[in-house]
């Protein structure tokens, strides 16, 4: 049965669903690793997979679906059904054992390839058995419509504990907070907003147009400072439709890649002390030295350098919304620099010129700059003259923290989080990370035959790691110099070898 209630999607999030195609499905995942615990009876997957498909009591966000526009509600909206059929959206998957990281990661890359039913609420999970070294997996794959990177991982994460033994009772991830106490003795049940009449939605609509007036000269004035650096190589400030074509650039077919890497992360932290960066500083030049060797060996290299388009959260501290709160900065990736010093420097001080630039703006007004900077991607791709036309950026690179401490599931310690992400016609590759227990985890999510080799890139990041740290003259601890150049999740010639968790 549906809710009489419903929730408007905000314009980004409606992008996301009118872009969606079926060589280009706006969904982002999750690759949880596990360990299985040292009790656990041999039986203990199928144990889990059973009570899960018994589960049906659900939470927001997970019992949304989508309610198209009709005559009374001009914008789609989510409603809350409780019509919900664990059979489609819980699925087992066994890799042949010893499954080792090559089989894990083209199974995640063939789940991440198929499009989600919008008719359903748009997720799904695949428990994953058969992995060396006592592990198993979830991949949990949700529409981009429905839930951004940082509020997915903070929703992920009131499923789990920090405790093994508190663990053991936990819910599945889809009615982690339906017990929730407003007081802690008595449910307060979440309101919803109604369906809006048409009185209603002129005055919201009306209310908008004074919030953007208000903030039209802001808007013009940064548009302006973008428009008058296109092609300055001295601005400093990277702009949106200055990159070089690139093989990373074109149309992209329906079949996915997907690749890790995996770093300590007190070793990225000294990186960044050391330079008077940021974390961010350091993701961006590691991956900008990884493609530069990546493209140098394909004779592909542009001589002006790639740029990335970099999601921004502009969630407000505190805020609980599932939906995207995000903007974009555009920034320089430095691959036409050799010295991977040089390069950070470059990088450094072009992300300080972008995010000066959005910081400019006044909060209302960033949903309306996100927009008209998003416009023109939107159009091609909706047009399908996506791939076919100048790059806003060569690719998207994202950071989402993730927790600090250890997390319990069941019993079962979560090892890893990787993220999978979205690509699109123009945009062949997207690489995300995420913190979690002292590690810093990439996913690389790439069109398998625009970028072929992508796991050769995931390997190319911890060489390029490695020469960064060699340049500022730190020494890496042995045991974490070895450990950070192992091979990533999918290899594609000698026989896979099971991956250990890395200690900082």
């Amino acid at each position: 049965m549906d809710s009489d209630h419903s929730i408007r999607l905000n314009p980004l999030d409606t992008a996301w669903l009118f872009t969606e195609s079926r060589a280009t499905p706006n969904h982002v995942g999750g690759l949880l690793t596990f360990k299985v615990p040292d009790d656990a009876p041999q039986d203990f997957l199928r144990q889990m997979m059973a009570e899960f498909r018994e589960h049906r009591e659900f939470a927001a966000p997970w019992n949304r679906r989508l309610k198209f526009a009709f005559t009374k509600n001009p914008a789609p909206a989510w409603i809350e059904t409780d019509d919900i059929d664990l059979e489609y959206h819980v699925r087992h998957a066994a890799l042949p054992w010893p499954g080792g990281e090559r089989e894990l990661g083209e199974l995640v890359g063939r789940l991440h390839s198929t499009p989600i039913d919008l008719t359903r609420p748009p997720w799904e999970c695949t428990l994953i058995e058969g992995l060396s070294g006592g592990r198993f997996a979830l991949f949990i794959k949700m529409h981009h419509s429905l839930i951004d990177g940082v509020s997915g991982v903070r929703t992920l994460m009131r499923a789990f504990s920090e405790s093994a033994k508190a663990s053991k009772d936990l819910p599945p991830f889809w009615a982690a907070g339906k017990s929730d106490t407003w007081d802690g003795t008595k449910k307060k049940p979440r309101r919803e907003r109604a369906i809006p009449t048409v009185a209603q939605a002129t005055e919201a609509a009306m209310e908008a147009l004074s919030v953007q007036a208000k903030s039209l000269p802001q808007l013009v004035l940064a548009f302006g400072r973008i428009v008058q650096r296109i092609g300055d190589p001295n601005a400093g400030l990277a702009v949106p439709f200055d990159a070089p074509r690139s093989v990373l650039n074109g149309r992209v077919r329906e079949k996915r890649r997907f690749a890790t890497q995996q770093f300590p992360l007190d070793r990225m932290k000294r990186v960044a002390d050391e330079v008077g960066g940021t974390l961010n500083d350091v993701v961006l030049a590691v991956c900008g030295g990884a493609l530069r060797r990546f493209l140098n060996d394909r004779s592909e290299l542009p001589e002006k350098p790639l740029t990335a388009g970099i999601p921004l959260s502009v969630r407000p501290s505190g805020n609980q919304d599932t939906g995207n709160a995000i903007s974009f900065i555009v920034c320089t990736l430095g691959t036409d620099i050799d010295d991977p010093v040089e390069r950070m420097a470059a990088i450094r001080e072009s992300v300080k010129a972008a995010k000066d630039h959005v910081q400019s703006l006044p909060r209302q007004a960033m949903m309306q700059y996100t927009m008209l900077l998003m416009a023109p991607t939107v159009i091609t791709l909706i047009t399908g003259i996506g791939g076919r036309t100048p790059p806003m950026f060569n690719c998207t690179i994202s950071n989402v923290p993730g927790p600090e401490k250890p997390k319990y599931f069941r019993g079962a310690e979560l090892l890893a989080m990787y993220p999978a992400s979205i690509i699109q016609h123009g945009q062949a590759l997207n690489i995300t990370c995420g913190s979690y227990n002292g590690q810093m985890n990439f996913g690389f999510t790439a069109c398998h035959s625009s970028v072929p080799s992508v796991q050769r890139l995931a390997v190319y990041l911890a060489d390029e790691f490695a020469l960064l740290e060699q340049g500022l003259a730190l020494t890496a601890p042995p045991k974490t110099a070895s450990a950070s150049r192992r091979k990533p999740i999918i290899k594609t010639s000698r026989a896979a070898t099971p991956r250990k968790t890395v200690k900082a």
